[in-house]
């Protein structure tokens, strides 16, 4: 099979799946279109900016589009259906992709997924891995169906935690590469054929969740290895803290440094509310 010819589709929208790009870039495989999500204001100035993986499209000069909503949406689907397209790439979309697109192309589609599957589906794999403990991480290449993370495995593989206990972006960073090489080492073999995808054990299946504000509470009185695994996971979002009482008034303290220390989670620098980032032991002086 020559890369060259494959005409396909790429969907995808964070920085962290630029490497995905990037190794399959290095096999020869450049995809025809790139689909993301639509720029967004940022910043205290509310700037439109593009998504990262539009960034690199343009710099590959390849056509970009950014559908506000993929289900329902005809003029879309018109597009994508008149390019006639060999196979899609899905890595770190963000909108479910509904089973009318997903039959499109000649070979289907598939998608790279941070974890092994058909452990932690859903939008936080790579923190729950964290979350969870795990001894072994992983990445999962799978064919995918209009199901959360549901379709058959054409590859995967498994590697031991990283020690230290990275924090998320550091695993991100770890996984979506290896993510990125699996997948262009298993495409050929995909579209010749010669590689079958195996049906996920669903009796196994563990959904993550998206996590929200109130996640990152910790209770220091709580299992210190937890609270160490808390902190790896929800960094930077959405970060850990806990309530402390100063002089009668209970005030918030974003944990910004800590480690796990002879089982011990030891609080190293913060930010209490309303203050800029200092050191614990110095902040719990002040407070007696």
């Amino acid at each position: 099979m020559n890369p060259r010819t494959l005409n396909f589709a790429f969907f995808g929208t964070p920085a962290f799946v630029i490497p995905v790009l990037e190794k399959l870039k290095n096999a020869g495989f450049i995809p025809s279109l790139v689909v993301t999500a639509p720029d967004k204001p940022q910043g205290r100035d509310h700037i439109l900016t593009p998504p990262a993986v539009k960034v690199w499209a343009e710099e590959n000069g390849i056509p970009v589009e950014q559908p506000a909503k993929v289900r329902g949406n005809t003029d879309f689907f018109t597009k994508l259906k008149a390019r006639n397209f060999d196979l899609f790439i899905v890595a770190g979309y963000g909108k479910i992709l509904p089973q009318e697109i997903l039959d499109l192309p000649a070979k289907g589609t598939l998608n790279v997924h941070p974890s092994l599957l058909p452990l932690h589906r859903g939008p936080a794999p790579v923190e729950s891995q964290i979350l969870s403990g795990d001894e072994n991480v992983g990445v999962s290449v799978i064919a995918l169906d209009a199901e959360m993370d549901h379709g058959p495995i054409v590859a995967q593989k498994s590697f031991p935690m990283p020690e230290p206990l990275p924090r998320a972006p550091e695993l991100d960073e770890l996984l979506w590469p290896e993510g990125g090489k699996l997948l262009a080492e298993v495409l050929p073999q995909w579209i010749d054929g010669s590689v079958m995808p195996k049906e996920q054990d669903h009796s196994k299946a563990a959904f993550t969740k998206k996590f929200a504000k109130e996640d990152g509470l910790i209770d220091l009185a709580d299992n210190p290895l937890l609270n160490f695994r808390k902190f790896k996971a929800h960094d930077p979002w959405p970060g850990t803290y806990f309530f402390v009482d100063q002089h009668g008034k209970k005030i918030r303290v974003i944990v910004k440094e800590a480690d796990l220390i002879d089982g011990q989670f030891v609080v190293r620098r913060i930010i209490p509310e309303g203050k800029k980032e200092m050191n614990y032991a110095d902040f719990m002086r002040n407070l007696k």
